[in-house]
């Protein structure tokens, strides 16, 4: 099949009118006119005042995020992709080998088995059915968790082998082998030296066998395994991005993990997406999330409180991206303003418009609970504000430090 064959118009109203390009993230300004965030940030930062579109001076330079639209442009890509997917099962239907021939791989995998484990893969994508039929050959996971434990296989090797423990997630029952040493040595290598789909593949793998206490600290302490995967959060690649942010929340239940985390500087990580123009509302969310499961030991409280630029781009989020953002960014500005009652985190709230958007929060159609912790922040963040003037020195006419 031809690739012209798959070509798919792309709608007019899903381009940006500056890149032309499918947009990631739209917004609109006040002319009603919308455009990726990322292009219209910088024509707003190279000191434009107009819309480029209308080329009206805007009264106002806030980007308002365009959630129908975004959502209109994820269905019409997902389908894409599915039709993509379709197009590609159907030239490679017959290179899918049959169960016979897949014993046969099986049966004589060896070091230098890299076209047999391709066929192998192959086999697994193509149905749930073939996955049953892997995950019932004697022999299979074992000679599978060999390669793993085996440093010298190689990281083409071990990136088809993680491949196949990742297709193969919900088939694996004892997840045990999978936290040897050498294994997490793999997969670490994986994260190292793996192209991008292999990295979240381990990922998944890595969040998959992280199911109690014991199996997160050993992961947590495996050296240099949560320094590579706070440094993939830096990385361009916002599926991996995801898959890592969903890993971290997975295993920092435990404190003693949240300690190791924090150690690796994660938070500044997180304040770095937050800050980024293009980052996407899923990102977002579970940024929000790891930042409020961190917010709940001593260390993270700390970090997160005392930095006002961090607490400010958390309180940017409220109404701005979705209700479960918006949810985890009250829960952690109530912890800190309200049940710690932290100064220096009542005052950067306060700094940053944070009084105005919780008022307008609370009038919201949001959940009782974040309308109570919203009022819960008015109410303290109100005493903080009358504070700040009752040190207003009229005979100096200067504000005294709160």
């Amino acid at each position: 099949m031809a690739r012209d064959d798959l070509y798919v118009a792309v709608p007019s109203s899903f381009r940006c009118p500056i890149s032309l390009d499918v947009m990631k993230s739209p917004v609109s300004l006040c002319t009603g006119v919308t455009y990726d965030r990322a292009s219209i940030q910088r024509w707003l930062d190279s000191g434009n005042n107009t819309c480029p579109a209308t080329m009206q001076v805007l009264e106002s330079k806030d980007l308002v995020p365009n959630w129908n639209l975004q959502r209109l442009i994820q269905i019409w890509l997902d389908s894409v992709a599915r039709r993509q997917l379709d197009a590609d099962s159907v030239r490679n239907s017959a290179a899918v080998p049959s169960q016979n021939q897949v014993k046969l791989l099986v049966k004589h995998l060896d070091i230098n088995c890299f076209s047999s484990l391709t066929k192998i893969i192959c086999f697994a994508r193509e149905s749930e059915e073939n996955r049953e039929f892997l995950a019932k050959m004697d022999g299979f996971f074992s000679k599978v968790l060999d390669f793993m434990r085996n440093a010298e296989s190689g990281i083409k090797i071990v990136e088809q082998v993680v491949k196949i423990l990742d297709l193969m997630l919900t088939k694996i029952s004892d997840k045990k082998p999978l936290l040897e040493t050498n294994c997490l040595s793999t997969i670490l290598l994986v994260l190292q030296r793996g192209n991008s789909d292999s990295q979240i593949e381990a990922v998944r793998l890595l969040e998959s066998i992280a199911v109690d206490g014991e199996s997160k600290l050993k992961i947590g302490q495996k050296e240099g395994l949560v320094a590579e995967l706070v440094k993939s959060l830096r990385k361009e690649n916002p599926r991996l991005i995801e898959a890592s942010l969903s890993f971290f929340i997975a295993i920092t239940m435990p404190k003693r993990i949240k300690t190791v985390v924090i150690q690796y500087r994660i938070i500044p990580e997180l304040k770095y997406l937050l800050s980024q123009p293009n980052t996407t509302t899923s990102i977002t969310e579970k940024a929000l999330e790891l930042l409020e499961e961190l917010s709940t030991c001593k260390e993270g409280r700390v970090e997160i409180w005392h930095d006002s630029v961090l607490l400010g781009r958390i309180a940017e989020t409220l109404l701005k991206v979705s209700s479960n953002a918006t949810e985890h960014a009250v829960a952690i500005l109530w912890s800190g303003c309200y049940l710690f009652r932290d100064r220096k985190a009542q005052e950067a709230v306060a700094s940053s418009n944070g009084m105005t958007k919780l008022l307008l929060l609370m009038q919201s159609n949001c959940s009782p609970a974040v309308r109570q912790m919203s009022g819960d922040l008015v109410k303290v963040l109100g005493v903080n504000y009358k504070l700040c003037l009752s040190n207003y020195d009229t005979k100096t006419t200067h504000i005294m430090p709160c």
